[in-house]
Parts: C-alpha cells; sequence; structure tokens
C-alpha cells in the first residue's frame, strides 16, 4: 500500500502544498483518449478494414483526414493546459457545516482563449472556467466542511476535453493555502444568561430605557420595539432587550460557567453562538477558554479574535 501510495506520488508528482505560481509544465499534463475517442478510434480501423477490402480510394482519404483531425484535436486539447498558471487568493472564514469559497487565481499568458477548463477539489463540486487571453481571472472554488479549525482543501484537478471530447488532458495542482473554519452555532441555544452578565455605572438592575443590558425570554406584554429581531432573523427564539437607566452591560462568555455535561465541542458550539448573539445584541465582550482569557471589547476585529480563538482552541486543523 505505501509503496503504491509513493509511485502514485511519484507520478502524478504529489509532493504537498507548493509555493505560488504554478506552472503546467508539459511533464505535469497527462492525456488519455475518451469513451467517445476510442469508440472514434474503433470506427476508424472498421473503416479502413472496409477501405482495404474493397479498395477504396475516397475510403482511405476519408479514414486518413479523420485520424489527422483526431491527432490535431490532441495537441488542441493539450495546449489548452499547458502553461496554465495557478495561484492561491482568498478565503473567508465560514462556520462549520456550510461550503467554503476558496479563490484561485489563473493566469493566462497566452494570447489564445482557453475554453471549458474544469477545476475541482477531491469530493467537491466541478467548476467550469473559460479563461481569455493574457488575463488573470479570478475562481471561486467551492469546498465542503465538516469541522472547525484550519482546513487545507487539498490539490486541484485541472480537466479538458475541449474541443471535441474525444481526448482528455488533466493535470493536479495544490496551491498552499488554508480557510478558517468557525464552530458551528448551537442552532438551539438558550438565551445569554443574566448570570454571565456583570453591569459597570450608576444603577442595577430594573428595566431602564437608556443603555442595553442581556436579552431575556420574550412575553406577549413586552413591547415590539425591545425585541432582538437580529436574532429572529438567525432563526434563534423570540427575545426581549433588557435595558438599565444608567448602566453599561458587559457579558462574559466563560467555559467553566456551562454546565458541566457539554463535551469539548459542544461548549465551543454554545459560546458561539452567545458570542453571535452578543456582538447582535450591541455588547461589549470579553471570552474566557482554558488558557486563554480576551478582555471586555467590542467591535468587528474583536469579534474576529474571538472567533478565531473558538476555532482554534486545541489546536484543530482540518
Amino acid at each position: 500500500m505505501q509503496a503504491a501510495a509513493s509511485f502514485k506520488r511519484w507520478l502524478f508528482r504529489l509532493y504537498g502544498p507548493e509555493p505560488a505560481p504554478i506552472v503546467l509544465t508539459q511533464r505535469r499534463i497527462f492525456v488519455l483518449p475518451t469513451r467517445a475517442g476510442l469508440a472514434f478510434a474503433a470506427s476508424l480501423g472498421f473503416m479502413l478494414i472496409g477501405a482495404i477490402n474493397y479498395n477504396l480510394s475516397l475510403g482511405y482519404a476519408l479514414v486518413f483526414l479523420l485520424a489527422g483531425l483526431g491527432l490535431v484535436t490532441l495537441l488542441h486539447t493539450f495546449r489548452n493546459l499547458v502553461r496554465l498558471e495557478i495561484s492561491p487568493g482568498r478565503a473567508d472564514p465560514v462556520f462549520a457545516g456550510e461550503t467554503a469559497q476558496l479563490t484561485v487565481l489563473l493566469n493566462n499568458h497566452r494570447n489564445a482563449d482557453r475554453c471549458a477548463v474544469h477545476l475541482h477539489f477531491a469530493d467537491a463540486p466541478t467548476v467550469v472556467a473559460d479563461l481569455a487571453a493574457d488575463t488573470t481571472t479570478a475562481l471561486g472554488m467551492p469546498c465542503p466542511t465538516t469541522r472547525r479549525g484550519w482546513l487545507r482543501p487539498g490539490r486541484i484537478t485541472l480537466e479538458t476535453r475541449y474541443p471535441l471530447v474525444l481526448v482528455r488532458a488533466w493535470s493536479y495542482a495544490e496551491p498552499d493555502m488554508r480557510c478558517l473554519v468557525y464552530p458551528a452555532p448551537e442552532p438551539s441555544a438558550p438565551p445569554l444568561p443574566l448570570s454571565a452578565s456583570g453591569e459597570t455605572g450608576g444603577a442595577h438592575g430594573g428595566r431602564g430605557s437608556e443603555d442595553f443590558s442581556g436579552l431575556r425570554s420574550h412575553t406577549p406584554s413586552d413591547s415590539p420595539k425591545h425585541v432582538a429581531w437580529k436574532a429572529v432573523a438567525k432563526e434563534q427564539p423570540l427575545l426581549t432587550k433588557q435595558f438599565a437607566g444608567t448602566s453599561q452591560a458587559e457579558v462574559w462568555l466563560d467555559w467553566d460557567a456551562l454546565p458541566p455535561g457539554l463535551d469539548a465541542e459542544a461548549r465551543l458550539s454554545r459560546l458561539t453562538r452567545w458570542l453571535l448573539d452578543a456582538k447582535a445584541a450591541g455588547l461589549s465582550y470579553g471570552l474566557r477558554l482554558p488558557g486563554l482569557e480576551i478582555p471586555l471589547d467590542s467591535g468587528e476585529r474583536h469579534h474576529e479574535s474571538c472567533l478565531m480563538a473558538l476555532a482554534l482552541h486545541g489546536g484543530t486543523e482540518s
């Protein structure tokens, strides 16, 4: 098994992530006939036998003409990939279970278009691209995610059967790229616990109307303008915003404060949901994980730092 894997790595030159740009040279491209190509070759063979049997000059001419067409097709299919450059692009973070979109830059230095180039990661949908002459094309490639951490999508398969589908040319490339995958938010997490909230300022408690102090379960008597509509839009239970007269709401999202029956992944999932709820409610929040504490703050950069800490807890890499 190990010898077969080593032979495959040598044959297809699979040596792991490669520095950019990756150039598809002649030795990296493999060409084989398709089923249509084999049928085409078999048909030519029967036609040649008939021409020999009946001594048909026009039969010879037709067979040799079609054979030459097949050879020219092989050359054009090969040239549709050769000298193509691949470089990694942007990869935006996603939550586990979502489909990541990883951008790949395809640089076509030729003064002719490249048509019907197929690209895909392993076990991912195929993307078809037409590359204009002397341009760089940014192509978004889908890649499914199953768990949190750094996702390395692996090698890309590039193939083409242009122009007549008689020949398949393909190659492999593995750009040095990765995508950050956040933990999947718990779909039915409880509201932000008031026991996790601390208030600073003058007044404490009560239901004032000046400063936000947290979320609680909705009751029919609550005013519609106090409903946390952002949370509702994310398919969360109906929640009501609480306000305190002159206080500033703060929330600590603490690993150790969660129920002891939750495993590590369930804890991260619930903390992720509370983190999103705290941001949607405009709270100032901090995060406590084993061996890590992120102070109270707000804003987009703070939000991304907290999500990254949750995603990389324990050093997970896909």
